[in-house]
């Protein structure tokens, strides 16, 4: 992610995780704070008060924190990490996705239905594919066909994301039984995407560096690659709903 340095070196516009001591942007990282009953606080929105430390977005780092007292070093005080802290910034991850792609419906940035998805395919106007994790291997295959169509042969695709289920789609978008979904170009797109890479490389699944394309500008792709569930990869079969 960067070079390694101090971890107190906090100035321009990085931070440092204090287990690796490697710099990145803020939008990157996951921040923690000491709440006032000296427990632990994901604030992974960025706007909670007082001092924070910053963390590589990775599972195994926040067990690698837990284990070394890296908060009460970072946060220079006395503080307590819950066992289940992982657990919690895995949920308060998917939450905050959850809640950009639903502020990208909010701006119809998102299109739900099988045929709705198939005719923006078709336009040209994907940012990204969604399905749910639990969509069924016929549908994704056959959006997927589209989508190749729409592309062409040798050209970039657009990412699809497969980290949510049908009923947190629902929620998301307000709607009974998503299980597929559109998402078009925006700056709402711009930092769900940015959300989905962050929770992605928290479970340890393959995202890309930052790459320009004529689908979402400035945007991370992922890499054309299988995942498994809880994936997000741009390339068929997507393994878990599709057939290998």
């Amino acid at each position: 992610m960067g070079r390694a340095v101090d971890w107190r070196d906090e100035e321009g516009p990085e931070r440092t995780c204090v287990v690796t001591r490697v710099k990145g942007a803020p939008e990157d990282m996951i921040r923690f704070v000491a709440g006032p009953d000296n427990r632990v606080v994901p604030d992974v929105a960025r706007r909670l008060p007082g001092r924070g430390v910053w963390l590589s977005p990775s599972a195994p780092v926040l067990a690698k924190a837990l284990a070394t007292k890296a908060f009460s070093r970072g946060l220079r005080d006395k503080v307590e990490a819950p066992a289940d802290l992982p657990a919690e910034v895995d949920a308060l991850l998917v939450a905050d996705a959850l809640q950009w792609l639903s502020l990208a419906n909010k701006a119809g940035l998102v299109v739900a239905g099988f045929a709705k998805v198939e005719a923006a395919i078709a336009k040209g106007q994907l940012a990204a594919l969604i399905h749910a994790v639990n969509a069924g291997a016929d549908g994704v295959e056959k959006l997927g066909r589209a989508l190749g169509r729409a592309t062409g042969e040798g050209r970039p695709r657009p990412p699809t994301i497969g980290i949510f289920d049908s009923a947190q789609l629902d929620l998301a978008l307000g709607r009974p039984h998503v299980i597929h979904a559109a998402l078009t170009s925006g700056p709402a797109a711009r930092t769900l995407l940015a959300r989905c890479r962050r929770l992605a490389l928290f479970r340890g699944l393959p995202w890309a560096d930052p790459t320009e394309n004529e689908f979402m500008s400035g945007d991370r792709r992922p890499e054309a690659r299988d995942v498994p569930d809880g994936r997000i990869t741009d390339e068929r079969p997507v393994p878990g709903i599709a057939n290998e």
